[in-house]
């Protein structure tokens, strides 16, 4: 980076990527009404819908371990993006629920590598002590993507059907491309200790042979595992049980997202503030306790009027999400610089397959009522609290990569 202002066009770069990323995946919750009515299908065949996307992000995490670290970084995110518009464009003229199956399990393969590629480029290139800053401008995308993309969709569903919010994601995708295409520089310092006279093949598996052979990779990628668990098992379906059991009308789901997302814009970049100043570990912690209230409150909703229910739903899109900040931070710190790239693919791996195993196991566990409730849901909620409790404990054990600072 030359300085603030280039450093600032990168994040705000990033940042178009993961707001894109996000609306994508968010927009498939809200949706869960609309798709279940539409293709007939229940709660097990929806979370099929949101789990193939993770899925199929796992096993591209795992692909792109082997080449990630030997191409420059800005062509690797140009050309995953690329494809990812492309799968926007299946899911929008996916004329039933197979066709959309397979755009998503596209859409998955290219975005969760896209993902793990934007946090990547954040920790090769922003200083050690700003990263929870860069971190938390970045992710403030989702609350972003809440506030603008959740409800805007929801409202062209409602006006042109449920194909609508995939052309409007896919029109916001093809500018942020090209925004991106502008203004990433080249990313190839990482190619510079490659071992040019090892075999090919050798060389693929080489870094991740590394990478998994480090005990707090490992250590990492296990913390990962519950910190996915602790909120996956219940994000997917808050829509099912907001309109199914709370009361909440399918026109009236907008406000919830749209309070909540306002509500996390103004405080994700604190957190990341917060989290550089006080200690990523201090604030993780902090933060993981203060999410048992809104996870259980959540998922033990009686019937309600609608400000209750926005109320409730703002303190969990809060909480919940704010979590991910400094473990983010946390997370890519935990690698070996000069494996990072490999590290943060099969990190995207752990992360897809952890969320798909959570919104199966959430699908497999919920039951739709006579009556239309959603029954089961406080199950859910008191394990989402178990692996976070586990979590906040397992934090303690990850160090940061030998060739780090924390």
């Amino acid at each position: 980076m030359t300085g603030p202002r280039s450093e600032a066009r990168l994040l705000l770069a990033l940042a178009a990527i993961q707001f894109v990323y996000v609306a994508d995946f968010m927009v498939m919750s809200p949706l869960g009404p609309v798709l279940m009515r539409t293709f007939g299908i229940g709660p097990r065949e929806f979370g099929l819908l949101v789990s193939i996307y993770t899925f199929s992000a796992a096993a591209a995490g795992f692909l792109g371990a082997l080449f990630v670290d030997r191409f420059d970084r800005r062509r690797v995110l140009l050309v995953l993006f690329g494809i990812y518009v492309a799968a926007l464009l299946g899911a929008a003229f996916a004329p039933g629920y197979v066709a959309l199956l397979l755009a998503r399990a596209l859409g998955g393969a290219a975005g969760g590598l896209m993902g793990a590629t934007v946090y990547t480029v954040i920790a090769d290139q922003i200083p050690e002590e700003r990263r929870g800053a860069a971190t938390g401008l970045v992710m403030s995308a989702f609350s972003l993507a809440t506030i603008a993309g959740v409800p805007i969709g929801l409202l062209f569903a409602g006006w042109f059907g449920w194909h609508a919010p995939f052309f409007f994601v896919a029109a916001m995708a093809s500018l942020a491309w090209w925004n991106a295409r502008r203004v990433l520089p080249p990313m190839n310092a990482h190619l510079r200790e490659r071992d040019a006279d090892v075999h090919p093949v050798k060389a693929a598996f080489r870094p991740i042979f590394a990478v998994l052979s480090n005990a707090n990779h490992l250590r990492a990628y296990a913390f990962v595992v519950l910190l996915t668990f602790s909120a996956f098992m219940v994000i997917p379906f808050i829509s099912l049980y907001m309109t199914g059991t709370v009361g909440v009308t399918e026109k009236q789901l907008p406000l919830l997202y749209l309070v909540g997302g306002a509500a996390t814009l103004l405080t994700s970049r604190l957190v990341g503030g917060w989290s550089d100043r006080l200690g990523r570990r201090r604030m993780y912690r902090l933060l993981g306790v203060a999410s048992i209230v809104p996870l259980l409150l959540t998922t033990h909703l009686p019937a309600l009027p609608l400000w209750w229910a926005v109320a409730a739903s703002t303190l969990f899109f809060v909480i919940v999400p704010a979590r991910m900040i400094p473990a983010i931070a946390i997370i890519t710190s935990s690698a070996v610089p000069r494996l990072r790239g490999t590290f943060m693919s099969l990190n995207a791996s752990v992360q897809s397959l952890s969320q798909a195993g959570a919104a199966y196991v959430g699908g497999a566990i919920l039951v739709r009522a006579p009556d239309g409730r959603i029954e089961h849901y406080g199950t859910l909620g008191w394990l989402a609290v178990a692996a976070t409790v586990a979590a906040i404990v397992w934090v303690e054990a990850l160090r940061p990569g030998a060739e780090s600072r924390d």
